[in-house]
């Protein structure tokens, strides 16, 4: 297993780099860049979107001269070839220098790490209430096959696996938050956090704040793992060697929860690594509705702002979480499956 390892491992850089590469083309022929934004902004800033004699607006070009426009390209290195530019990024990449944002004028890795803590918040309580909450449910619904608490629990689960996730939660914020003020519109905490008595007055205003955007986060996740979990435990119950534990005396339990839970948490396994990414890297949706600034609102604003350092920082985490992910999920399908072996 240890060789197998090593050998996933180096395949991640040619991978990344594949990926990367792939991206920093894409952004270079993405109209709308740095350059045309600065130019934006000195325009509003010194004519304030004044007209034109015909009515129209001035010419940007009118606002910055030629000399202004070079020395602006060769700041931003948009004066070299795109292979060029791309190696001088990998370059500090392997310094672990993610370069500095075209928007915020600050190190790429400050901003990733100012919102990760958020991102990493509720995406680790989301993956902890799928699991531990799927995966039971999962074995009672097989269990309980087509009995009146498999069905009620099937329509909410198949309603909760049709309603996306922002849908959901922009419901919850006008009829929950809004009309019954049951929880906050929005944000991670309050105004007032800092000025709160105790500690457990802080805790509190914490969860009061992540009810509804967990709900938002985990209710897509939740109804395919609860219903992938049943079909697999199902499909195992009628497997032979769960009637050969029945039949050499075995009770019905025992031969559920030792024999058939082990094989049926296979599929679930496959997909553990990737949902790891998926949880830490957030919504831009959710996150938009309720105002939380993680990762994903990050990543939302710097792609319509076209600030590229801050995407490509993003791109490079979320890539490298999925890869390692995947190699998680290889190696929790053999810790599940006894015939799985990398020698």
């Amino acid at each position: 297993m240890r060789s197998y390892i090593i050998r996933r491992i180096l395949l991640m850089f040619p991978t990344l780099i594949g990926i990367t590469v792939i991206t920093f083309l894409v952004t270079q022929f993405v109209p709308g860049g740095p350059i045309d934004q600065l130019r934006s902004r000195a325009f509003v800033q010194t004519e304030g979107g004044s007209q034109a004699p015909g009515g129209g607006l001035k010419s940007m070009d009118n606002q910055l001269s030629e000399e202004d426009l070079k020395v602006m390209v060769a700041f931003y290195g948009f004066d070299k070839p795109w292979y060029v530019q791309y190696g001088r990024w990998l370059l500090r990449l392997a310094r672990f220098d993610l370069g500095e944002s075209f928007r915020y004028f600050t190190p790429v890795s400050e901003l990733i790490v100012s919102k990760l803590p958020v991102s990493i918040y509720y995406g680790l309580i989301s993956f902890i209430l799928v699991y531990f909450v799927c995966v039971p449910l999962g074995v009672l619904k097989a269990i309980r096959h087509k009995s009146i608490f498999d069905n009620l629990t099937s329509v909410l689960i198949f309603a909760g696996y049709a309603t996306p996730g922002f849908a959901l939660g922009t419901l919850l914020l006008v009829f929950v938050a809004s009309h019954m003020d049951l929880f906050p519109l929005g944000g991670f905490v309050s105004d007032d956090f800092e000025f709160l008595p105790t500690f457990w007055a802080k805790v509190w205003d914490v969860v009061h704040h992540s009810i509804l955007p967990l709900i938002s986060y985990a209710v897509g996740y939740f109804a395919s793992m609860t219903i992938l979990m049943k079909n697999s435990v199902m499909e195992n119950m009628s497997s032979d060697f769960v009637r050969t534990a029945l039949a050499k005396g075995s009770s019905y339990h025992r031969a559920i929860f030792t024999h058939a839970l082990r094989n049926s948490l296979i599929p679930l396994a496959t997909s553990f690594g990737n949902n790891i990414s998926l949880f830490l890297m957030g919504s831009f949706l959710i996150e938009k509705i309720f105002n939380i600034d993680g990762m994903g609102l990050l990543g939302y604003t710097s792609i319509v702002e076209r600030d590229y350092p801050v995407v490509l920082g993003i791109l490079v985490i979320g890539a490298i979480l999925t890869l390692v992910g995947n190699l998680l999920s290889d190696l929790c399908v053999a810790a599940a499956d006894p015939r799985v072996r990398f020698s």
